[in-house]
């Protein structure tokens, strides 16, 4: 390797090292080295002079340091960087100018006019036919959201690197036509597969976005069968409340009938009677209420087909159509399913009336369990008055 060729590395190195923005994932010293192994490599199957393969060699390690100073008209920039370094270096006037030339080459649609410049422009795009060339375009991808130049969607980039392999780039030399241009056909045949993948998949959205569009939302869903839930587990509580009270009840009466009543016969326990009478009662309407509050309303379980067209029954509760027969009811289920509205009216009616049963358990329980306590405090002071006036009346 020349002396000027290894200074020139270690300055383009050095640069792109030190003075490069880190954004810069692609365009960065190790395309660089890509390049210039590349132009090696060309540079070896063409039988150009030494000056020849310098001048190339040198273009190679500064085509992309203009990256240093900005994106913006970059290929100027580095062939600035370039005339300065290599004028520093004392390298012939000429030989820069044909440095500068082979640069500007690398400019995108630049037509190349000599071999020179169609070498340098395969080596800068060797990675078209290489197995790196996904990692690579990721690399450029996320470089040009970085930088704010460009955001690509994975669709948009599909769309991007198929019309620059179909349309933009090309080889030019007749090496890397014979030895890259079957990498790019291979990398062109998973591109075109990407994006056949691509619309199968913007096509499954499609049709899932319209299914979710004509089918009931997932979310008034889960807003109904969350509410029904809770509706019945309301009414589940206010059951089990009932039966508390009527056991507490019912055991009351039971110690009252077997233990109480019978020493009323006697004489002496004759004070007692007004007290268990209230005990009692209080218990036996406890009961009573309780029971009523449990007690199950049956309506006439019959509908006709106009109720149904009229989207006036709720075929979701049973005693709606428990008198209808198999047939006529599957009938009217097959109406209610081509109807959303209808299922939503249907559901809201459920609610709306399991709601004004969870009301009236809930107001009978409430009494109830007043007139519970309220019997519970009476008898006690009842009783208590009682043996009180009793012991007073003995004395």
């Amino acid at each position: 390797m020349s002396g000027i060729i290894e200074k020139t590395k270690i300055f383009a190195t050095g640069l792109l090292t030190n003075h490069l923005d880190p954004k810069h994932l692609y365009h960065n010293l190790k395309h660089t080295e890509r390049v210039v192994k590349s132009t090696k490599e060309l540079l070896e199957a063409h039988n150009l002079s030494e000056e020849e393969n310098e001048i190339l060699l040198l273009t190679a390690w500064l085509h992309d340091t203009g990256y240093t100073k900005g994106t913006q008209d970059h290929e100027e920039t580095s062939c600035s960087i370039a005339t300065e370094f290599l004028k520093k270096e004392t390298y012939d006037t000429q030989k820069i100018q044909k440095v500068i030339a082979c640069i500007r080459a690398t400019k995108r649609f630049h037509e190349p006019q000599n071999i020179q410049e169609k070498i340098i422009r395969d080596a800068d795009s060797s990675h078209f036919g290489q197995k790196s060339y996904w990692e690579t375009s990721d690399y450029l991808r996320e470089e040009l959201s970085l930088l704010g130049i460009a955001d690509y969607s994975s669709k948009e980039w599909c769309n991007a690197n198929l019309e620059m392999f179909k349309k933009e780039h090309q080889f030019y030399t007749d090496y890397a036509k014979e030895n890259w241009q079957a990498g790019k056909d291979k990398n062109l045949k998973k591109l075109i597969k990407e994006k056949k993948a691509e619309k199968e998949i913007a096509k499954k959205e499609a049709l899932k976005a319209k299914y979710k569009s004509e089918s009931p939302d997932r979310g008034i869903q889960t807003l109904f069968r969350v509410t029904l839930k809770n509706h019945l587990t309301l009414s589940d509580i206010a059951d089990t409340k009932a039966n508390i009270l009527l056991s507490v009840n019912a055991i009351i009466i039971s110690v009252a009938l077997s233990s109480l009543i019978p020493k009323l016969d006697n004489p002496s326990n004759a004070y007692l009677i007004y007290p268990t009478v209230i005990f009692i009662i209080f218990s036996v309407v406890s009961m009573i209420m309780a029971v009523i509050a449990t007690r199950p309303n049956i309506t006439s379980g019959k509908f006709s087909k106009q109720d149904v067209e009229n989207k006036k029954v709720n075929l979701l509760f049973f005693g709606n159509f428990h008198k209808m027969s198999l047939a006529e009811y599957e009938w009217a289920i097959q109406e209610l399913v081509k109807d959303k509205e209808y299922i939503y009216g249907s559901l809201t009616k459920d609610l709306y009336f399991l709601g004004l049963v969870l009301n009236r358990k809930y107001n009978i329980l409430r009494w109830t369990y007043t007139i519970f306590m309220i019997g519970i405090i009476v008898s006690v002071l009842a009783f208590g008055l009682a043996f009180h006036f009793n012991e007073a009346m003995v004395r």
